[in-house]
Parts: C-alpha cells; sequence; structure tokens
C-alpha cells in the first residue's frame, strides 16, 4: 500500500539534505533510502513518489552507482535530478555524453509548460546547473521538456510512465521556479496529501517512547541547547518522572547558562534535574592546555567520566537519550556507498559500551527547524527554542589559546552584550549563529587619560541554511559601533573590538 512518504536515493550530492527539507516544507515526509536497497524492499516501503539525487560521478564511471531498472517499473512516479536524470537516461536506453563545457552555476533555462512537472511557472527563468555529462538523447518514449543555451535536454518526461527527470537543481534557491517544480511532481503528479504536521508526529512518538521505555529510567545529559531541550521535553511528556535528566556544568557555558536552564526544566517544568557543578575539574585539566583538539578531547574524556558516575547513581537506568537530529543520521552513516562520512555525531561524548544503556533519540527524523517547531509545540520558551547553535566544548574554542577563569568571565560578558544588542535590534532571528571570541592578545587603548593594555574582542555572525557553508552576516555599522562601544565601555579587560568577515569556506564558523 502506497504511504504519504517520499524516498530519497542518495548519490552523493552535497543538496541531498536540501531535497529532504524542501519536501518537509511542503508538509510531506520524506527520508533517504540507501542506493543499493532492493526494488522489492522499496515496493515494501511503497512511497508515494521516489526521487533520485544528484551525484559527483560520471554514469560511465567505474564504481558508479546505479538502480534497478526495475525500479522505473513500480508504477510510482520518479523525479531524477542531475546525476539521477542521467542515470535514467542511460538505463532506459538514452544517449549520455560528457559535456565540452561544464555547466555550473545560474543558467536561463526554458521551459515547456504544457508539463505537468512545469504547470503553472514562467516559461523562461533561472536554474542552478552543476553537471560535467549531459543527456544528448532522451530514451524511446520520452521527450524534452527544457532547454538551456549548451543543453538541448535540461528536462524530460515520459508521463505514461510517471517518469520525469531535470539536469538542474531545483532543491536550491538559485532555481527561481525550483518549490513550484518539486510541488508540481509531489501533490499534482504523485497526488500526495500534504499531512507531515508536528502534532501528529507527537502523538505517534510519544506512544512509541512509552512502549520502548516501558518502566525502565531514562538518563538525558541536558545542556540546555535546542537538540536536548526538546527531546527532554518530548520525553517528559511520555513518561513524566522516569526521565532524570543530568545538567553538567564545566564552567565554559554563556553567561547565566546553568541558572536559565534550572529555572526553565527543573523549575518551571518540574524536571527530575541534576545540576552538577564540575567546573573546577574541567578547568584544572585544561591549565595551560593551548591545542585546540587537545582541548576537545580532555573535556570530551571529562564530560564522559562525569556524566557516568552521575547516571550509575539511578539504578533502573535502562536508557540514555540523545538529541540526534536527521542531519546528524546522515553525516554520521554512508547509505549504501554513496554519501561520504563526514563526521560522527555523539551527543553525550560517545558514552562507554559498559554502561549497558541503549539509546533512546526521539529527533532522529527531524531537521532543526523542525526540532524548533515542536519545542515550541511542547511549551517550551522561546529563549530555549529559538537558541543559537552552542558548541559542546563551549567558550574553550571561543578562547584560542590556553584558559583561566579570568579570559572566561570577561568572554561571557562580551557575548552577552553581543547578543543582547542583537536581540533589542530583531536581527537575532535573522543570523544562524552569533558570538564572541576573545583574542588572547593585548593592544594599547586610551581611556579617558590613561593608557590601557587589554584583550582584543572578534565578533562573528553568519547566515546558513545548513552550515557546511555559511556568509558572514552583513551587520549595519552603527549598531557595529553601539555594541564596540558597550563592550569596551562594561567590560574591563578589553579595549578594542573588530568584525570577522570571513566566510566558510575558506573559514569555520567557529574559530577553533
Amino acid at each position: 500500500m502506497k504511504q504519504n512518504k517520499v524516498v530519497v536515493l542518495d548519490f552523493g550530492s552535497q543538496y541531498t539534505k536540501l531535497i529532504l527539507r524542501r519536501i518537509r516544507e511542503l508538509h510531506i515526509y520524506s527520508e533517504i533510502v540507501p542506493v543499493n536497497t532492493p526494488v522489492e524492499k522499496i515496493r515494501e516501503i511503497g512511497p508515494a513518489a521516489i526521487i533520485l539525487s544528484g551525484g559527483p560521478r560520471s554514469v560511465y564511471e567505474e564504481g558508479a552507482y546505479r538502480v534497478d531498472p526495475e525500479l522505473f517499473r513500480l508504477n510510482i512516479p520518479v523525479l531524477g535530478i542531475c546525476y539521477g536524470m542521467q542515470l535514467m537516461a542511460h538505463l532506459l536506453g538514452g544517449g549520455v555524453t560528457a559535456s565540452d563545457d561544464r555547466e555550473y552555476g545560474r543558467a536561463t533555462a526554458k521551459f515547456q509548460t504544457d508539463s505537468p512537472l512545469f504547470q503553472g511557472i514562467v516559461r523562461e527563468s533561472v536554474a542552478w546547473m552543476s553537471h560535467g555529462d549531459k543527456v544528448e538523447t532522451v530514451p524511446p518514449g520520452f521527450r524534452a521538456i527544457a532547454t538551456t543555451d549548451t543543453t538541448p535536454v535540461a528536462a524530460m518526461e515520459n508521463t505514461a510512465q510517471q517518469l520525469y527527470a531535470v539536469q538542474f537543481h531545483p532543491e536550491v534557491t538559485h532555481t527561481e521556479a525550483g518549490r513550484e517544480i518539486l510541488k508540481n511532481f509531489l501533490l499534482r503528479i504523485a497526488r500526495i496529501q500534504p499531512d507531515w504536521q508536528m502534532k501528529s508526529f507527537v502523538d505517534v512518538e510519544i506512544e512509541r517512547i512509552r512502549e520502548t521505555v516501558g518502566d525502565g529510567t531514562v538518563i538525558c545529559g541536558l545542556s540546555g541547547g535546542v537538540d536536548s531541550s526538546v527531546a527532554a521535553a518530548l520525553i517528559h511528556r511520555a513518561i513524566g518522572d522516569q526521565l532524570q535528566c543530568i545538567f553538567v556544568d564545566h564552567g565554559l557555558l554563556r553567561k547565566n547558562e546553568k541558572d536559565l536552564v534550572v529555572e526553565t526544566f527543573g523549575r518551571q517544568f518540574q524536571f527530575n534535574l541534576k545540576a552538577v557543578d564540575a567546573s573546577e575539574t574541567f578547568l584544572s585539566r585544561l591549565e595551560e592546555v593551548s591545542n585546540p583538539e587537545e582541548k576537545r578531547k580532555i573535556i570530551g574524556r571529562t564530560f564522559i567520566e562525569i556524566f557516568e558516575d552521575e547516571a550509575r547513581k539511578f539504578e533502573n537506568a535502562r536508557f540514555l537519550a540523545q538529541g540526534t537530529l536527521y542531519p546528524d543520521v546522515i553525516e554520521s552513516a554512508a547509505h549504501g556507498g554513496a554519501s561520504v562520512t563526514i563526521k560522527s555525531h555523539h551527543n553525550v561524548g560517545g558514552l562507554p559500551e559498559h554502561m549497558k544503556l541503549k539509546l533512546l533519540e526521539p529527533l532522529r527524523e527531524l531537521f532543526k527547524d523542525e526540532v524548533r517547531e515542536l519545542g515550541r509545540l511542547l511549551g517550551l520558551p522561546e529563549e530555549i527554542v529559538g537558541r543559537h547553535p552552542f558548541p559542546g566544548p563551549g567558550l574553550a574554542v571561543r578562547i584560542p589559546g590556553a584558559l583561566d577563569r579570568e579570559k572566561i568571565a570577561i568572554l561571557q560578558e562580551a557575548d552577552d552584550i553581543f547578543i543582547e544588542m542583537l536581540q533589542n535590534a530583531g536581527l537575532y532571528n535573522d543570523i544562524a549563529q552569533a558570538f564572541a571570541v576573545l583574542i588572547p592578545v593585548k593592544t594599547v587603548g586610551v581611556m579617558g587619560d590613561f593608557r590601557t593594555y587589554e584583550y582584543v574582542a572578534a565578533l562573528r555572525a553568519v547566515k546558513s541554511e545548513d552550515f557546511m557553508t555559511a556568509d558572514w552576516y552583513p551587520m549595519p555599522h552603527s549598531l557595529l559601533a553601539d555594541i564596540s562601544a558597550r563592550i569596551v565601555n562594561e567590560v574591563k579587560g578589553i579595549n578594542r573590538v573588530v568584525y570577522d568577515i570571513t566566510s566558510k569556506p575558506p573559514g569555520t564558523v567557529e574559530w577553533e
């Protein structure tokens, strides 16, 4: 039986996550299926539509990823994107050739608007290309439905078999009609009902948590960040006092972070919450350590040690809750060998196997924006739900070089002023991440009639959709001047403020 879900076969495209996001934005559930999934398994899943992602390879390359041609005979609508289009053409008898002119970036596409895929869109608009090979001749039963100046077959269709393909990327914002094209495919062609609603997710997930946990106790490392906070709130809604949250203060938190977490979850929401002040332990072990990787390792090992000690005190503990999100799942696992493993995610640092706790990850099907929506639905305050990301090692990676309590206190004050002024100016929610960095270099300044010799604060604010790339935020100069004045005047230890205008790449969002 067909379900109201879309499966995406990932051939290694950098945009695969964006495909899923765009589908979810249309209130349709979607998930990645490994490229080596047998056709029979896909038939059992019974999706309402299938999308073949782009990918970096040529269909003629040795080891290039394939699908069983039977996939196109399941009577399920299929949309091929970029490599997905080339593979569809190649497997069904069309001609794919290496292009003399690699097409990358914006291109003007001309659409056949009598196609159901392009219904309601303008005949000519910008599309985002990223390909070397191209379809030269369409397979039997297909027709070309879009062109660019260098690509005679920029899209093709076989309406009888419900097979469609585009050489460009409709999932990226640079493709002007991209959202409408995906909407046409999913709602008009595949006739999917857009019923993916967060309320229904909550009801289903609460029941699943109750069945999974039974009468056991769930331990949750609550950091105060969006992911762990929403995971804890959802689990608490399901099992109440069977949830035991542990908040570890490593002394490297934002200003008043501990108070916010204790007040919100301990007092307001009545969670079982144990706050552990381990700042002395962390800071003593970090003394005179300047290498950023060594700092991360020390913090990770120490967190595991303290968390393990605390978790052991709960005799009926059977589960460990983590705020793992769907992008974490994608990045941590190579789907059928197509996606490169970008990084491994362990939300509580990778706890030892001898703890014998089963993982409970109620958010693993969700994206960040969906998690924020869920948090609001569960009644979490906006100051928790709308927070910018904060690194696990905390301010340790925002103070290059060796740490001490004085530097941490100085940075906490500067960062607090920066965030407060962004919020007052109404810009906080327009920025993906903003923070201050304490540069461990002193410069000469003048305050009144006195010479100063104090640290430099760097301000960082970026725009990003997925944090794989990021652009610096064009902060209004008048606001920068006001922020600088407040930091220099109010934070003892800083006499100079600079603004970081480095994009990612070549830089990273964090400084360490």
